[in-house]
């Protein structure tokens, strides 16, 4: 069992040594570090990385030295990767960042559309029923985006806006299946996320719908837990293992992980 999906205090989860100790506590055999990044350099992108301090593009060289010690104090195989926020106009920033850093594997998420992040209501509660369906198209149209981009190894919380009341239940299957028709074309996986999925929301991305559609196509899952406190891994790891094996899923791992 891997969790390829966790945070420390160089985004905004926890010491690498306490997420580390909580996955060794869990039995995890693996854990990977990805924090969160942005690289693009407008206005408002940048005024979320000094509010956030989401500067791995600077400290990542200062992370992989923690990695590296505590390395040296576990049998749990960790992971140097990271989280970089994706936007279509980033590209040849995130890719040459990429290229440059040279991580184990790299995932990608879409926080924003039209620089409103889709996980805040809100910046949704004022608006039509015409206005939050156009959000989600923007949403998915990005994502497309994101894995036609062939960036990354891994796709984050593919609905990411299910956690957002306004936008719930407004993707639909046409959304879906555009999305799968995309992974099933690229190298990128999406991920089994467990970041809501404890909560009383008892959200799981992808969402069952969205999730049997991918199946449909034959895409290939990972699995990530999305925890940010080592007190969140143990559970999340056992929902997500439990989870998949009720489902009859076999997740694989990052494909850059596997050729190493």
């Amino acid at each position: 069992m891997h969790d390829f999906h966790v945070h420390s205090n160089y985004s905004d989860g926890s010491f690498l040594r306490g997420m580390v100790r909580a996955a060794e506590s869990a039995d995890l055999d693996g854990i990977g570090f990805a924090d969160h990044c942005n690289v693009a350099d407008r206005t408002g992108a940048d005024s979320m990385r000094t509010l956030y301090g989401f500067n791995l593009d600077l400290t990542y060289e200062r992370r992989r030295e923690g990695i590296e010690r505590v390395r040296e104090e576990t049998s749990v195989s960790i992971y140097d990767a990271v989280e970089m926020d994706y936007n279509p106009r980033d590209e040849t920033k995130i890719e040459a960042f990429l290229d440059d850093a040279g991580f184990d594997y790299s995932i990608g998420s879409v926080h924003t559309v039209d620089g409103d992040n889709v996980q805040i209501p809100s910046a949704f509660t004022e608006r039509t029923d015409d206005e939050l369906n156009a959000v989600v198209d923007d949403y998915f149209d990005t994502l497309v985006s994101l894995i036609e981009s062939e960036l990354f190894d891994i796709a984050a919380h593919v609905d990411l806006i299910e956690r957002t009341p306004p936008l719930r239940g407004r993707a639909t299957t046409d959304h879906y299946r555009r999305v799968a028709q995309a992974f099933a074309d690229s190298s990128t996986i999406p991920e089994l996320n467990a970041g809501r999925a404890l909560t009383d929301a008892e959200i799981v991305h992808p969402s069952s719908a969205f999730l049997s559609t991918l199946r449909e196509y034959d895409v290939p899952v990972t699995i990530g837990s999305d925890s940010h406190r080592p007190g969140e891994i143990g559970k999340r790891a056992t929902f997500l293992e439990e989870y998949a094996a009720e489902l009859g899923l076999e997740p694989v791992s990052p494909s850059t992980v596997l050729e190493s």
